[in-house]
């Protein structure tokens, strides 16, 4: 027997995280409302605050779902060249890919965060754990190219791979990924 089925609590909580997921990467925390959340996910009110006491706590839990998959999708997708300096700049196939693949809308922390005014917000707790995580990536793959100034250099990187997401999510030029590695790789050249 299995030990999940699909009326089980962790089944419903990952169908209303999977939903609520899209519909704020889609619309927006403040338009996605819970009369949309329930009927798009088929998951009752009630059992939602069982689960989730507040809305941000739901938006929050759906954020981490989504960090988790993406952060595995990309730490996959710039694993796989054959040295350190080829991993630094799968950095940018990969933002080519997310870019040009359907729904794309930008990167969903910077968004939340883009919505939420309180610092002590769970939703801006989950956006700042998610760039530190990326950070943490990124600065594992500048010390694997054993790149002067691995922290500098890392957070540089991430300056480029948010500013490629942002102007490619505003102007929809996805060549953008080009630019930035670009200018990655003229970072990575210098020996400053």
């Amino acid at each position: 027997m299995s030990a999940t089925t699909p009326d089980s609590p962790s089944a419903t909580q990952e169908k209303l995280l999977r939903a609520t997921e899209a519909l704020i990467y889609s619309g927006g925390i403040s338009a996605t409302g819970m009369d949309l959340i329930v009927k798009t996910s088929g998951v009752a009110r009630k059992s939602i605050y069982k689960h989730y006491p507040t809305k941000e706590a739901l938006v929050a839990a759906a954020l981490q779902a989504r960090d988790e998959r993406w952060m595995q999708w990309f730490v996959t997708a710039t694993s796989a060249a054959p040295t350190p300096h080829a991993r630094l700049l799968s950095i940018f196939d990969a933002l080519r890919a997310w870019f040009a693949s359907e729904g794309f809308r930008g990167c969903a922390f910077i968004n939340a965060a883009g919505e939420t005014g309180d610092p002590a917000s769970p939703i801006l707790a989950v956006a700042r754990q998610h760039k530190e995580r990326l950070l943490a990536h990124v600065l594992a793959l500048v010390q694997d190219a054993g790149l002067p100034r691995p922290e500098e250099r890392a957070r540089q990187l991430l300056v480029l791979i948010d500013g490629a997401i942002a102007v490619a999510m505003v102007t929809g030029d996805l060549s953008i990924a080009d630019s930035a590695e670009r200018a990655a790789a003229t970072l990575l050249a210098s020996s400053g």
